[in-house]
């Protein structure tokens, strides 16, 4: 009751919107795909509520669904590789080829018994500049997380760079993400995730042009091969898009059993 409580209250505070991103909706653990396993990971995103024109020529995101692919690869017990196939469905039926990025991501491996997981993502790629104007762009993801008996919490304090585009003069952007959650029972595992976009280092954007998005959540536990996360992310800036529903549904093929 008390986790409906508090999603009810966080779903009542959207606020106007703006066009984002919406195509990967996830904040990282710091676990990384086993030595020889290959993850496939479908993530889709349908904004239920978002901007409805073109804007400087980027395509409405209302009642758009954004699916992506992404296919990762575990190359030891430090190092993985994802790359991402994005793609767009947009509300009068159209479908898009959006673009792809390549993801890879160091960890501090499970040796070296850190009290908590630390790993680091850069992401590269390019995406179609009627989807976003800034077509060519690096994002760099520092990852922390860590298990408390049946809570989780894990924090991405991410930055963002754009290299060919109308905010490549910005420098890097700082875009933080955390997770929490806990273990209503072995198999399932609700909480409240928060995706965040505050502009240049240097110096944030007012409030009113920041994306702040914040989703409840819940993580279902269908077997060790296969991961599915489920959310509702509501807007509560005027730069974010006002209600999105995601879903993000893996499995890893080869490797270990464990």
């Amino acid at each position: 009751m008390r986790f409906l409580t508090i999603t009810t209250i966080l779903l009542g505070c959207a606020a106007g919107l703006r066009a984002q991103g919406n195509y990967e909706v996830q904040v990282y653990g710091y676990d990384l795909v086993k030595p020889g396993a290959t993850m496939v990971e479908l993530h889709s995103n349908f904004t239920v509520s978002g901007t409805k024109g073109v804007v400087d020529g980027v395509l409405p995101t209302n009642h758009a669904l954004h699916e992506t692919v992404e296919i990762t690869h575990g190359w030891n017990d430090w190092f993985e590789t994802g790359f991402y196939i994005f793609n767009s469905l947009q509300a009068d039926g159209t479908w898009i080829y959006v673009g792809s990025h390549i993801r890879p991501r160091f960890a501090a491996p499970e040796s070296w018994k850190w009290p908590v997981g630390v790993s680091i993502s850069n992401e590269i790629g390019w995406q179609r500049p009627n989807i976003s104007q800034d077509t060519w762009t690096w994002e760099i993801r520092p990852i922390v997380d860590k298990k408390i008996d049946k809570w989780y919490l894990a924090f991405n304090p991410t930055f963002d760079k754009s290299f060919h585009g109308p905010e490549a003069h910005r420098g890097y952007e700082f875009s933080p993400n955390f997770k929490f959650s806990y273990d209503v029972t072995k198999k399932v595992a609700m909480g409240v995730e928060y995706y965040g976009a505050y502009g240049p280092i240097t110096g944030f954007d007012p409030l009113r042009d920041q994306e702040q998005q914040i989703v409840p959540a819940v993580d279902i536990d269908f077997g060790e091969r296969w991961e599915f996360n489920f959310g509702v992310g509501v807007g509560v800036t005027q730069a974010t898009d006002h209600l999105l529903v995601k879903a993000i549904l893996g499995y890893r093929f080869g490797g270990p059993k464990k």
